[in-house]
């Protein structure tokens, strides 16, 4: 009887995480991320269970290590500068890494199956979670004064979420970054300031 191969699960997990980034959840064969990992499919099976849990497990370490700007950004002294540093960042990562650009959560869930249903919905809740933070934020930011008596902060919650959605697919799309952050500059000249 052979013994089973010894791996790093970590390095595993980071690998297959890079497969779903590029590929996205349905994109993404068994094949692309046994190879990835550098182990046999029924390794893979042992140690994240299927394809839906290994997704899920890879889609909160990305939350982990490369949103980790997202919190940073709840605890700037303005909505504004909390909105540019979201955007900014977001430029960053979606334009970093050449061999997978664009966003995790965008490009696991702009397309999918009845059978992609659930990670399509834990895409969804991961992204409403996030809107909620921005906007609890942008209330704070409304009472304490920060921003005009006019501004909405579920609106600007959900054009925050748009613009840095829509720079997630058009850096998937090839856009330079340069374009991408022009395009964060526009955005921020819309933001409402206080009178």
């Amino acid at each position: 009887m052979g013994r089973h191969r010894e791996f790093d699960v970590e390095k595993a997990l980071d690998a297959v995480l890079c497969v779903f980034w590029r590929k996205g959840y349905e994109g993404a064969s068994y094949a692309d991320l046994t190879e990835a990992a550098g182990v046999e499919r029924p390794a893979l099976y042992s140690a994240f269970g299927n394809k839906e849990t290994m997704f899920r497990q890879a889609l909160v370490r990305y939350y982990e290590r490369y949103l980790d700007y997202v919190p940073v950004a709840l605890e700037l002294p303005t909505a504004r500068e909390v909105a540019a540093h979201i955007l900014y960042n977001a430029v960053e990562l979606n334009t970093r890494y050449a061999d997978h650009r664009g966003c995790l959560g965008i490009n696991g869930a702009l397309a999918g199956s009845d059978e992609a249903e659930p990670v399509r919905q834990a895409l969804i809740e991961a992204r409403a979670g996030a809107e909620m933070q921005l906007r609890q934020r942008f209330e704070r930011a409304s009472a304490e004064g920060d921003l005009p008596g006019t501004a909405r902060p579920d609106v600007l919650a959900a054009f925050l979420m748009a613009v840095v959605h829509g720079m997630a697919v058009q850096a998937k799309a090839g856009f330079s970054r340069e374009t991408l952050e022009a395009v964060a500059e526009q955005a921020l000249l819309t933001w409402p300031a206080r009178r």
